[in-house]
């Protein structure tokens, strides 16, 4: 401001130069259209956290977190999720106040209660529940528990933002309901023709998405002994937590299909245990086999309450399930 000539003037300022043009950059279109082929992002990995990582210890949250591989600042397990086991002894508790706006729990184990704002929800094996945005939650474990526990953390760091406003109520999903609808679903007379036997946990706050949370999905399915859940993909990233499962059930992953056989080519194998969660990559194929005599369990859990909305999330199959020979 230059005011030497104003009435009662005293001092005269200079005019700040500054380089507006300084963070500016070009690139050519076609070098930049796909940043993860070209190396400048990172892909999402196919990762396994065994059931070890949470059996014994003391009571503490074990984020499963892969900030390194995805070249970000602060924990992931995905660009948008960021997922964990926690293990509360009898007696103890863990504190929870994640920037996030969606929690998902699942109960592995054990039994006890959440605190939230005065209230108290009480929890045991088998049972879901969601908590929203600003939550500060104290879990406390009236005998030895162990919970998967998968919130959108990541999404928020990446915008630079900071939950503020609830979406939802707290809400339990009871094993015994889930569980009831599951087996309804698979007895269907149609099943066996559906590449998923599964249902979808649902928020009467999204009816339009048909999920958990804006962000999240959760899936709860089965595959029966002797069949294969022939591949599909989309473009969420699917945390997967296996419920339950015996020897010979496992999971392929892989980019590319055989148009003649349907089948995955030059596949990743992940074999599942009960407990062992693994990260099934966006746009990747992926088919489950059940060899075992037993029924198993999976609860993936996916960013496609957000893809969902985004219009994004291009879910893609094959044929539908196989027995096997």
């Amino acid at each position: 401001m230059k005011g030497a000539n104003l009435p009662n003037a005293t001092l005269t300022v200079g005019i700040a130069d500054e380089n507006w043009s300084r963070d500016a950059q070009y690139f050519e279109y076609s070098q930049a259209a796909d940043p993860i082929g070209s190396g400048t992002i990172s892909p999402v990995p196919a990762r396994e956290f065994p059931a070890s990582l949470y059996q014994g210890g003391p009571t503490r949250i074990i984020p499963l977190d892969l900030a390194d591989e995805l070249h970000v600042a602060y924990p992931a397990t995905s660009p948008a999720l960021l997922a964990h086991y926690v293990t509360i002894h009898a007696g103890e508790k863990v504190v929870t106040h994640p920037n996030a706006t969606s929690e998902l729990y699942y109960v592995i184990r054990g039994a006890g209660h959440t605190e939230l704002d005065g209230r108290f929800l009480d929890w045991r094996a088998g049972d879901f529940f969601v908590l929203p945005g600003g939550s500060t939650a104290r879990h406390v474990a009236e005998m030895d528990a162990a919970l998967y526990y998968v919130i959108d953390q990541p999404l928020l760091e990446y915008l630079g933002v900071k939950a503020s406003v609830p979406r939802f109520e707290a809400t339990l999903f009871p094993s015994e309901q889930v569980r009831a609808e599951l087996r309804r679903v698979a007895k269907a007379p149609d099943a066996h023709n559906r590449n998923r036997v599964s249902v979808l946990l649902n928020h009467a706050n999204f009816p339009e998405t048909q999920t958990v949370t804006h962000t999240l999905w959760a899936m709860f399915g089965l595959i029966e002994p002797g069949t294969i859940q022939m591949p599909h993909r989309h473009n969420s990233v699917a945390l997967d937590f296996v419920v339950d499962a015996k020897v010979g059930t496992y999971t392929l992953l892989g980019s590319t299909i055989n148009p003649r056989t349907q089948e995955i080519i030059d596949p990743i194998r992940v074999d599942w245990e009960p407990g062992k969660a693994f990260v099934t990559p966006p746009g990747m194929w992926h088919a489950h086999y059940n060899e075992s005599r037993e029924t198993a369990y999976i609860l993936p859990v996916q960013d496609a309450g957000l893809q969902t909305y985004l219009r994004t999330l291009d879910i893609q199959f094959t044929s539908s399930n196989k027995a096997r020979g």
